[in-house]
């Protein structure tokens, strides 16, 4: 079964954006670096999102 995505043209521009990123800073940086670069395009890109939002997670229970 093909399963298609809900959002394909923002999944798209986000991915761009963090391709973007990561063809400007290269592999070198830690994370919070890139996080960081992610918060300032995604701003300047006007797409909405929550930075280092707390989820549940279910792991060997």
């Amino acid at each position: 079964m093909y399963n298609e995505l809900i959002y394909k043209e923002e999944s798209y521009r986000i991915i761009g954006i963090a391709m973007e990123v990561h063809k400007i800073l290269g592999p070198v940086f830690l994370e919070s670096v890139y996080e960081e670069a992610m918060y300032i395009e995604l701003k300047k890109n006007n797409i909405p999102f929550k930075r280092q939002t707390e989820i549940d997670v279910k792991y060997k229970k």
